[in-house]
C-alpha cells in the first residue's frame, strides 16, 4: 500500500470515528444527567404521572403529556405525508415518463432542503388562520397546523424512498400482471405496492422518526402548554418544544427543573433509535429476500 492510500484510509477513518465519538459523548451526558435527575425523581413518576409542570411550584415530572403531544404532532403529519407521499411515488413509478421523472423528483427534494422555521412560520402565520375559518373553536395554537406542516415536510422522505422501492421491482411481474390481463391501475396497486411494501414501511418509518424529532415547526405553532389530550385543536407541547423552552429560558443549570430537559432528550433518544433500529431491520430482511 503507498503513502497516498495509506493516507486516504487515514482520513476516512478519522471521520468515521469522529462520528462514533460524537454519538458516543452525547449519549454519555444524556445518560450522567438523566442519573442525576432519576436520583431525585423517580422513574415510575416519570412514566405514569399524568402532568408535566417542573417550572410550576407544584412539580410534577410525568413525562405522558409530552409523549401525547409529540404522537399527536406525528399522527397528524403521517396522515398527510403516507396518502400524498406513496400517490406521488406511484405515480413517478409507474405512470410518469422519464424525463418528467428526473424532473419532479428533485424539485419534490427541495421540499426536505426548506428550513424548518420557514415551515414554522408558514403553518403559524398561514395555515393556522386557514383553519380557524375552517374548524370552529380551533386554538391559536393547536396540534393540527403543525402536523398538516409537518406532513408537506416529511412527503420527500416518503414518496422518495417509497418510488426507490416501487422501482426497483423487477418489470417481469409488471410484465406478468399485464399478460393476465390486468391494468396498469392494477398492476401499481395489487402488485407493485405489495412487492416494494418493505421498501415502503422503511420510508414511513424513517418519516415518523423525522417527524418525532421536530423542533422548530412544533415550537412556533403547537405552544407551550403540556396536558394528556387527544384533541389536536388545542395548545400542546411536545418534548422538543420543551427542551428549546428550558435551554433558552432563565432555568439555573445543574437544578432539577434544568436536568428534565436531559431525562426528556434521553426518551426521545430512545423513541428515535428503536424507530431507526426498526426502519434497519425492515431494509435488511428486504434486501435479503432479492439476495
Amino acid at each position: 500500500m503507498n503513502l497516498k492510500e495509506r493516507i486516504i484510509e487515514i482520513a476516512l477513518f478519522l471521520c468515521s470515528a469522529i462520528c462514533v465519538l460524537t454519538t458516543f459523548g452525547i449519549i454519555t451526558v444524556l445518560l450522567i444527567q438523566t442519573v442525576q435527575f432519576f436520583s431525585e425523581v423517580s422513574i415510575s413518576e416519570f412514566l405514569t404521572d399524568t402532568q408535566w409542570t417542573p417550572l410550576f411550584a407544584d412539580k410534577h415530572f410525568g413525562i405522558l403529556p409530552l409523549l401525547t403531544g409529540t404522537l399527536l404532532t406525528t399522527m397528524v403529519a403521517l396522515i398527510i405525508a403516507l396518502p400524498l407521499g406513496l400517490s406521488i411515488a406511484i405515480y413517478l413509478s409507474e405512470y410518469a415518463s422519464k424525463e418528467l421523472r428526473a424532473y419532479v423528483k428533485p424539485l419534490l427534494e427541495i421540499l426536505a432542503s426548506v428550513p424548518t422555521v420557514v415551515y414554522g412560520f408558514f403553518a403559524l402565520t398561514v395555515v393556522t388562520p386557514l383553519l380557524q375559518h375552517i374548524i370552529p373553536g380551533l386554538a391559536g395554537f393547536n396540534a393540527i397546523s403543525p402536523g398538516i406542516v409537518m406532513g408537506i415536510m416529511i412527503v420527500p422522505f416518503i414518496s422518495s424512498l417509497s418510488e426507490d422501492a416501487m422501482y426497483a421491482v423487477p418489470n417481469a411481474m409488471r410484465e406478468a400482471s399485464y399478460a393476465l390481463g390486468a391494468s396498469k391501475f392494477q398492476t401499481a396497486f395489487k402488485v407493485i405496492v405489495p412487492a416494494a411494501s418493505s421498501g415502503i414501511l422503511v420510508s414511513v418509518v424513517l418519516g415518523f422518526s423525522r417527524a418525532v424529532g421536530e423542533t422548530m415547526i412544533v415550537a412556533l405553532a403547537a405552544g407551550q402548554q403540556p396536558r394528556l389530550t387527544l384533541d389536536p385543536r388545542v395548545p400542546i407541547e411536545t418534548i422538543t418544544t420543551y427542551i428549546v423552552q428550558v435551554s433558552m429560558g432563565d432555568v439555573p443549570r445543574a437544578s432539577l427543573e434544568y436536568k428534565t430537559i436531559f431525562s426528556a432528550g434521553l426518551t426521545l433518544f430512545v423513541i428515535t433509535f428503536i424507530l431507526n433500529n426498526i426502519s434497519f431491520f425492515i431494509r435488511k430482511k428486504y434486501r435479503a429476500q432479492y439476495e
